[in-house]
């Protein structure tokens, strides 16, 4: 496994934690740490999910943090008075622009929109603004239900840079359409050593998981999951998502030199109708200075060796960008 970390300017993560469930017999930390590995077990089986569903035989990405978002609101929104209580206490975490110091830029906007005529209950309206600080938005969905699916297919498209177009297909929104729930994920980070461009070439890409290690967990990292065989990529997904806590076990502890490195550049855009009500599209773009991402979801431990290794991508991997202090994946493809 090689991880390539992605660069910022400060010593801790730019993100900060609002609340969380208060459990009798864990601390805060505990818990949030404890509902963040199950979270990281359910993302790998769903990207397990899509691969076999959706990406048998292409390129796919697809953003876990963006799903667990939008269902998430969706959840509160349909929960009992009782229940809602529950949201009020949820763990929240919100990470910050580091753009203007020169970390990853991060934007991360949740929406909500309800048709018009319908009464709204104010302590669901506080609950989307305040707790998940999604903008709330009365429409017209009765008679101008594709004009409210463009309007929403241009949010989705400003707030992630252009990267995401065309979400929400002609249809999808109709006249008795009463709630529509929307999150935005944009992701750009450079990495922490640039590649040159000069030793930029054109290698045959093919149909030992060798560590890079890291001295220090923080911030974002793009860890590349690379299966021995060339045609190995469908056994590692499965021992992936069959293996409980396969990404922290896996986690890299250490720093090794590489004699060679070397991924594709490479930029793709992947969508897919989750359900008849759930429409996701994502796009990861990377190149020599980094990584751009948008959407709208084998080896032991060891000491570190002074040996040298070389990591050559030149067949199907699996990769992920994720946020390492609290383990959130945002992109998986």
């Amino acid at each position: 496994m090689k991880i390539q970390k992605l660069s910022t300017s400060s010593e801790t993560a730019d993100m900060s934690v609002l609340e969380i469930i208060v459990s009798p017999s864990l601390s805060k930390k505990e818990l949030q740490k404890a509902i963040l590995k199950k979270q990281n077990d359910a993302d790998l089986v769903l990207t397990g999910k899509v691969i076999a569903s959706e990406a048998r035989d292409s390129n796919f990405v697809f953003s876990p943090a963006s799903l667990n978002s939008v269902l998430t609101i969706a959840a509160a929104s349909s929960a009992s008075e009782e229940s809602k209580a529950v949201f009020n206490e949820t763990a929240t975490v919100a990470f910050a622009d580091g753009k203007a110091n020169g970390g990853p830029k991060i934007t991360a906007i949740n929406g909500v929109w309800v048709e018009q005529s319908l009464p709204v209950d104010h302590s669901y309206k506080d609950l989307m603004e305040n707790v998940f600080k999604a903008t709330f938005t009365q429409v017209d969905f009765r008679s101008k239900a594709e004009q409210v699916r463009r309007e929403l297919n241009k949010w989705t498209s400003d707030q992630t840079n252009g990267l995401i177009k065309d979400l929400l297909p002609l249809g999808s929104v109709r006249s008795n359409t009463d709630q529509v729930y929307g999150n935005a994920l944009y992701f750009k980070g450079t990495w922490a050593d640039k590649f040159s461009k000069s030793e930029r070439k054109t290698e045959t890409f093919t149909f030992s998981m060798t560590p890079q290690c890291l001295d220090i967990k923080r911030s974002f990292s793009m860890y590349f999951y690379l299966p021995d065989e060339n045609d190995g990529l469908d056994n590692l997904v499965k021992k992936m998502t069959s293996t409980r806590g396969f990404v922290d076990d896996h986690n890299p502890t250490c720093r090794v030199t590489l004699d060679d490195f070397a991924v594709p550049k490479f930029k793709i855009s992947f969508g897919f109708e989750a359900s008849k009500a759930l429409y996701h599209k994502a796009c990861v773009e990377i190149d020599e200075e980094g990584a751009e991402a948008a959407a709208d979801s084998f080896y032991e431990r060891h000491s570190c060796t002074p040996n040298r290794n070389r990591f050559v991508a030149d067949h199907p991997f699996l990769f992920l960008i994720r946020e390492d202090t609290t383990g959130t994946v945002l992109f998986a493809g």
